[in-house]
């Protein structure tokens, strides 16, 4: 099995060296770079699973390289940076990063996050997979099993790890925000906490900083609601979590 390839960008040569030389011994390939030119030169022609990212790069602005890779690539994303800020925190996970570390951090946390992330990569790349084979068949002799949630006249495809709406158009969905929406679905009408959300979508990776669901949910309502500012779908319970208001029909086709 190939060792899964991870690039670091920080102006810094002694950060980079240091987790190059530390994930590289947990088996990982490694690639350094110190510039956002180079990374996305590296992203040409040699792309990582995976780009640890800091956003404190002198003339250059770590937030637009970060919207750069999530527009043009899969990949996954955790900005490692020396911003602390709250609302540096939330702007980072709203332009489409994975997880946010600060610094100083410590390097056994931050593996533990950076295979949280490929984890949940490989798994959506499993899903795709699997969808583009059963598109691919004919659906008389498709032999795997599949599940929807529908809900107002929106298909979640469990296997595919798809959302569509009730048009029909496929919309994009981050695996955080997948899986969220995932979780919601699942628990319709049913007042779910933050501390139960992160323990849902990121298990025993799940951090102290719980407005990675907030913003997630923001994101979701953008893509959900008719108006995000007044939303319908997924409801705020003040001092208590979030509710999924729709009713939930769970369709499967079983294999013959």
């Amino acid at each position: 099995m190939l060792a899964q390839h991870i690039a670091v960008l920080d102006d810094e040569a002694d950060i980079t060296q240091l987790l190059a030389q530390y994930l590289g011994g947990h088996g990982f390939r490694m690639s350094q770079v110190h510039t956002g030119e180079a990374l996305m030169s590296l992203m040409a022609s040699d792309p990582p699973a995976l780009v640890l990212l800091d956003l404190g790069l002198p003339g250059e602005d770590g937030l637009a390289i970060a919207r750069k890779l999530r527009e043009h690539w899969q990949c996954g994303m955790v900005i490692v940076t020396g911003r602390g800020d709250a609302v540096d925190k939330i702007v980072g996970l709203e332009v489409g990063a994975d997880d946010y570390v600060t610094k100083p951090f410590d390097l056994r946390e931050l593996l533990a996050r950076v295979k949280a992330v490929l984890r949940r990569i490989t798994a959506v790349h499993s899903g795709a997979q699997i969808a583009t084979a059963a598109r691919s068949t004919d659906s008389e002799t498709m032999t795997a099993a599949r599940e929807w949630l529908d809900f107002e006249g929106w298909r979640l495809d469990l296997a595919a790890r798809r959302l569509n709406d009730p048009n029909g158009a496929e919309v994009s969905l981050t695996t955080g925000e997948f899986e969220l929406l995932q979780v919601f679905a699942l628990h319709p009408g049913r007042v779910l906490s933050r501390d139960f959300l992160l323990a849902e979508t990121r298990g025993r990776e799940a951090g102290p900083f719980d407005r990675t669901i907030d913003v997630q949910v923001g994101r979701l309502r953008k893509k959900l609601e008719v108006d995000a500012e007044n939303p319908q779908i997924i409801k705020s319970v003040r001092g208590a979590g979030y509710i999924f208001i729709p009713g939930v029909q769970r369709l499967a086709r079983r294999p013959s």
